[in-house]
């Protein structure tokens, strides 16, 4: 048995299949769980998860508003990653475009700096992920 995280955000997609596909097949993905009679799947990567439940196409008290690609405007989730450049691979022999490449980047936390290699791939809905590898501190 898995421990659920504090917060673990639910996307609607439009097709769950697709996505799992995505999810699963090219970034690797676990299905910790799913019920295919609401079209809901749970996944994780290493520490992280994510729940995909399939857009009803009718009033469905989770949308908050019409639902329109590219799903996610706005936000983007950031995804630990132990190798950014496996996850390229992949992602470039399955026909996955790449939003931004693989880059090394330094974010400042008061005195430190936290190096990360990430880039930047849309899901199959729009939505933006960023994956990123540790690099180090200075």
């Amino acid at each position: 048995m898995f421990k659920l995280n504090a917060l673990v955000p639910e996307l609607i997609v439009s097709d769950l299949q697709q996505s799992l596909y995505f999810y699963c097949d090219v970034l690797g993905f676990k299905l910790e769980y799913d019920r295919p009679e609401d079209k809901f799947a749970f996944l994780s990567f290493g520490r992280s998860q994510i729940m995909l439940e399939q857009d009803w196409h009718d009033d469905s008290p989770w949308c908050v508003g019409p639902l329109e690609p590219p799903y996610g405007r706005g936000m983007n989730l950031s995804i630990e990653c132990p190798d950014v450049q496996a996850l390229v691979s992949a992602l470039e022999a399955a026909g996955c475009p790449i939003r931004r490449p693989v880059e090394e980047r330094w974010y400042r936390s008061h005195a430190r700096q936290f190096g990360q290699k990430n880039f930047l791939v849309l899901d199959p809905d729009g939505y933006l992920l960023r994956f990123a590898q540790d690099i180090g501190v200075r």
